[in-house]
């Protein structure tokens, strides 16, 4: 079977888990390379002992390596600061770009929701770890619904599971997954926040969802979700409702106030969410880890299995052409 070489930058938990995970479940992928900053790093010695090609002089580094030019996809793993730099570089090159960091240079991609829309783009970004387990939810009560006036979510993750990238990206992560819940997620007003739980033993990855809509009907609603739940788990196992969803009518006559929206009423969902990591790198309560590395993978798996197929398609062509 023809694979694409990919290359990952950045070796900290969310590059070692893709890296793992590439190896194990890729269709159409093939590791070429691990870029970081730290010769001393943990993520490129493990590269090393799996055959893969390191570097730790950065994107520099990268652009020197001599598979470099057969190397057709690029994850970033690093910061929101250190992509649009990357970008740059990589774009002129023709480099397909898979965007891990809350930069958001390309458009929102999430596999459930529109990964067919943005399979094309030379650069993707997959929201943060909060957006691709809750936007999914917000999504699913909009298409259920005539009008979805608020979504707010929760994530809740171990301290353990937050890295360096992580930790120096929390700006960017509220404000990245506000939008993405406007823009994908369908609400007229997103709000996201993220908690770092440092408590030990850790816990696993939890979310809260909260929306506030107006013609749709529990029944419906509660389907939508439940389809939904379904199409992540595809690609992300360990994805659950923790509990039933919950319901409550807003009156007219006791509206809540939604900032730059004014005065509303409607049905209000609650969903509460669990994500149980494939235990790759990382063990299974890094959720945030697993859904945002397997987001991405099975995104640029999907891309590459249509490069595949249509240089296939073109050559038979050619033959019959002949």
């Amino acid at each position: 079977m023809t694979k694409l070489k990919c290359a990952i930058i950045g070796s900290g938990n969310i590059g070692s888990d893709l890296m793992i995970k590439i190896k194990r479940n890729a269709k159409h992928l093939e590791l070429a390379a691990m870029v970081g900053i730290d010769p001393s790093s943990e993520g490129l010695e493990r590269a090393k002992r799996m055959g893969v090609a390191t570097t730790a002089e950065g994107i520099e580094g990268l652009l020197a390596l001599p598979d470099y030019k057969d190397i057709q996809v690029v994850f970033d793993a690093t910061s929101a600061g250190a992509h649009l730099r990357h970008e740059a570089l990589l774009r002129q090159d023709g480099k397909k770009v898979i965007d891990l960091t809350p930069a958001a240079i390309g458009p929102f991609n999430i596999p459930a929701v529109n990964g067919d829309e943005t399979i094309d783009a030379p650069n993707v970004n997959m929201v943060t770890c909060g957006g691709q387990a809750t936007i999914p939810m917000v999504h699913a009560v909009a298409r259920a619904s005539k009008r979805t006036i608020y979504g707010e979510i929760v994530a809740s993750i171990s301290s353990r599971s937050a890295g360096p990238g992580t930790r120096a990206n929390i700006d960017e992560f509220t404000e990245t997954t506000s939008r993405a819940i406007e823009k994908l997620g369908g609400a007229e007003k997103g709000r996201a926040l993220i908690i770092l739980n440092p408590a030990e033993p850790p816990l696993i990855m939890r979310d809260t969802v909260f929306v506030l809509s107006q013609g749709g009907t529990p029944e419906d609603i509660e389907r939508s979700i439940a389809e939904m739940v379904k199409s992540v788990q595809a690609y992300v196992p360990g994805y659950r409702l923790k509990q039933k969803v919950q319901f409550e009518v807003i009156g007219d006559n006791s509206p809540v106030r939604i900032p730059g929206i004014g005065r509303v009423s409607g049905l209000k969902t609650t969903i509460f969410l669990e994500v149980e990591g494939a235990a790759h790198y990382l063990p299974a309560y890094a959720g945030n880890l697993d859904i945002m590395t397997s987001a991405a993978l099975v995104s640029a798996d999907h891309w590459a299995e249509k490069r595949v197929a249509g240089k296939a398609d073109a050559k038979q062509l050619g033959k019959e052409g002949a």
